[in-house]
C-alpha cells in the first residue's frame, strides 16, 4: 500500500500542482487544513480533497480548524464528501490495515483542540493496540517537534502511547520548521508539514509504503 502524507496546508492547497503531488492508494492530511478555520476555507478544502485521484482520502483536523471543534459530530457528518474519512479520535481499516486519527494536542495558545493532560490521557488511551497507522496533529515528546527556539513542544504523553502501540507509521505535522522523518523502536515517524515556520510552502509531500 502506497500512503501519500501532507500536513499544514493552511489554504495553500489550492496551490498544489498535481505534478507535485505523488499518486498513491492512500492520501492523508495531518491537520491544519486552513487559517482561520471557518467554513468557507473548510469547504474550500474538502471540494480540493475530494477531488485528489487517491482511492482513499483520509485526514484530520488541526489547531487552525476550529470549525470542527464547535461543530456537532453529526454537523461534520454532513460537511465531509462520501468519498472522504474524517477521523477525530476514531479509526477506520482499509485493505486490512488499522488506521486511527486524533487532532488532540497540549495546549497552545488560544487554538483548537487544546486539552488538558488528563484529557489528553484518555483520547491516547482510546488508541487500538493494534494500529497500523497512527495519525495525530501534534508530534510525540522529542521527535520530530523541535521549534526554531530549539525548543522541544510534543505530547509526552502521546510518545509512551507510541512507544506501547508500535505502529508501523506515525505521521503529524503541526511544528513546521521540524518537517521530516526518522524510524526507531519499528515505526516510521513522518512530519509532514508542507509549509514551513513563516507558512511559506516549501516542503514535498512523502511517500510511505505500507
Amino acid at each position: 500500500m502506497k500512503i501519500v502524507l501532507i500536513s499544514d496546508t493552511h489554504n495553500k492547497h489550492q496551490f498544489i500542482k498535481d505534478a507535485e503531488l505523488p499518486l498513491g492508494d492512500v492520501i492523508i492530511h495531518a491537520g491544519d487544513v486552513t487559517n482561520k478555520g471557518n467554513s468557507i476555507e473548510t469547504t474550500s478544502f474538502l471540494n480540493w480533497f475530494s477531488n485528489l485521484p487517491h482511492k482513499h482520502k483520509i485526514f484530520i483536523a488541526g489547531n487552525h480548524d476550529f470549525l470542527f471543534e464547535k461543530k456537532k459530530q453529526e454537523e461534520i457528518a454532513k460537511l465531509i464528501p462520501d468519498n472522504v474519512i474524517y477521523l477525530e479520535n476514531s479509526g477506520v481499516k482499509i485493505e486490512g490495515f488499522q488506521f486511527w486519527g486524533s487532532p488532540d494536542q497540549p495546549a497552545f495558545y488560544q487554538w483548537a483542540f487544546n486539552k488538558t493532560t488528563t484529557e489528553r490521557r484518555e483520547s491516547f488511551a482510546k488508541i487500538p493496540t493494534h494500529t497500523d497507522v497512527l495519525i495525530t496533529h501534534c508530534p510525540p515528546f522529542r521527535i520530530l517537534d523541535e521549534t526554531k527556539d530549539g525548543d522541544d513542544v510534543g505530547c509526552k504523553i502521546l510518545r509512551e502511547k507510541v512507544k506501547e502501540v508500535k505502529p508501523k507509521l506515525h505521521v503529524f505535522g503541526h511544528i513546521h520548521e521540524a518537517y521530516g522523518e526518522k524510524s526507531f523502536n519499528k515505526t516510521h515517524f513522518v512530519n509532514a508539514s508542507l509549509v514551513d515556520e513563516y507558512y511559506v510552502r516549501k516542503n514535498k509531500p512523502i511517500v510511505f509504503e505500507l
